[in-house]
């Protein structure tokens, strides 16, 4: 599947997945509770990024964005659990693993680029 070049996209559809994910998981204690974190962040990530584009310059875009960041690495760990606790959905979290990298790696690039 090709990603959307389009940031705010890609950062929806990646929430999204993260809560189709969610709903494949057992009911254990464990899941339940991993899970609200990894919506919280999931849904960070994106909502963070949009913050950042409504910037009030740039120390805000910057601030925003790291927020960001922050979360997408917050939403790798709670994927990290589910993913080890949950070896028959290995397939979906593996994907969601391998995307919010590559988001946390792009938000990296953009503040970097940004701060010069």
């Amino acid at each position: 599947m090709t990603k959307p070049y389009d940031l705010e996209e890609r950062t929806f559809l990646f929430a999204k997945e993260c809560r189709i994910y969610i709903r494949t998981l057992p009911k254990t204690t464990s899941n339940i509770e991993d899970s609200k974190q990894l919506v919280r962040s999931s849904g960070s990530v994106g909502a963070n990024y949009i913050e950042a584009n409504e910037k009030l310059g740039t120390k805000d875009l910057i601030f925003r964005l790291k927020i960001s960041r922050k979360e997408a690495k917050e939403s790798k760990y709670w994927l990290r659990l589910l993913h080890e606790l949950n070896p028959d959905q290995k397939t979906l979290s593996d994907s969601l693993l391998f995307e919010i990298e590559e988001l946390r790696k792009i938000l990296s690039a953009i503040i970097t680029k940004t701060s010069k």
